[in-house]
């Protein structure tokens, strides 16, 4: 659920000094929209009608067995579901956001639950060399998963300000490097990984909203830059300028295009298709993947929504079909070169 809070809890994340977007105890988005409050989430649930979802949904794409790794010039997104994808660039095996698990929630037995298989197995996964978390929400952040990599790959981990506090204790010896907006880390092959704003929140459970941070990441590589956003609110397209202003320009975007209905309660954090199309343009980027779609029902819309509004909205913006693609599980693209 998303609502903004009044009563505040010590941090249980980070302590830091005082910035533009954190207040001395809770990070905030600097002049964004506030949150819903208890009396939205109870029109939410009352008032608002949910599509219902297939229990079970198989993508056309059978599970994709990826090559251990591409060459220096080349760029390769593979979609495992939701916002969980392999990047490939420039010899470097990069995982966003990785959920492996059967539901996004604490629980077992209860939470949004998986309705597409995993399009890349876990134990088809190629050497894996960092792993981005962009925050701290289940559908994002699963211990779980986290700690099977720590295992098999020993990644580096890269996420905001306050996640360690959430992943260090379940893994230990995990390498984390933890960025504020604007910090960056050096990966393997010489890649820089930037933290960047986006206009979310984040939250682990009723009495921790806002204590750790949010980011999107900048991934700058030999072969073109990265712009990835797992999360985040379209906010008048302030933060997609702010980026095209910093960087240029990005070979590609991975952009969520899914989690946006009712749009009276989800406008404060989840952009629809057709911002994430005009995204893509403030951003200039050559090219994006839609995702955060179609594997975990969080909120109203009907599973195939997303790809009818995204349809649409490139064709009002004029845009060819193949710049921005939406991928299922298990579905590629290999990222054409600049011209």
């Amino acid at each position: 659920m998303i609502f903004s809070g009044t009563k505040k809890s010590a941090n249980r994340y980070y302590r830091g000094p005082k910035s533009d977007h954190f207040d001395g105890q809770l990070f905030f988005n600097p002049g964004g929209s506030a949150l819903p409050g208890f009396r939205d989430i109870l029109k939410w649930r009352f008032q608002s009608k949910r599509a219902r979802w297939p229990a079970r949904f198989d993508s056309p794409f059978s599970p994709s067995l990826p090559s251990q790794r591409v060459g220096r010039d080349e760029m390769k997104v593979t979609m495992i579901g939701h916002a969980s994808m392999l990047i490939q660039v420039a010899g470097v095996n990069i995982l966003t956001d990785p959920v492996f698990a059967e539901r996004a929630s604490p629980f077992t037995f209860a939470g949004p639950r998986r309705v597409a298989e995993p399009g890349v197995r876990f134990d088809d996964l190629p050497p894996i060399d960092a792993v981005l978390v962009t925050h701290n929400h289940y559908d994002h952040l699963d211990i779980t998963s986290l700690k099977r990599l720590q295992f098999r790959h020993r990644p580096q981990f890269v996420t905001p300000l306050g996640n360690d506090r959430i992943i260090h204790p379940k893994i230990p010896d995990a390498e984390i490097s933890i960025l504020d907006w604007d910090d960056h880390a050096m990966l393997s092959g010489g890649l820089k990984v930037t933290a960047e704003p986006c206009h979310h929140w984040s939250a682990r459970g009723i009495r921790d909203r806002r204590m750790a941070l949010w980011a999107a990441f900048v991934i700058e590589t030999p072969a073109g830059a990265i712009y990835h956003i797992g999360d985040t609110a379209f906010f008048s397209g302030r933060n997609y300028r702010a980026a095209a202003a910093k960087y240029g320009g990005f070979r590609l975007a991975n952009l969520p295009i899914g989690a946006y209905e009712p749009r009276f309660f989800m406008e404060s954090a989840h952009q629809n298709p057709q911002e994430a199309v005009k995204g893509m343009k403030l951003a200039n980027a050559a090219y994006a993947v839609g995702h955060h779609f179609g594997t975990f029902q969080l909120t109203d819309e009907a599973i195939d929504a997303p790809l009818k509004a995204l349809e649409e909205a490139l064709i009002e913006e004029g845009i060819e079909t193949g710049r921005f693609r939406p991928l299922l599980p298990g579905q590629s693209f290999d990222v054409p070169p600049l011209r």
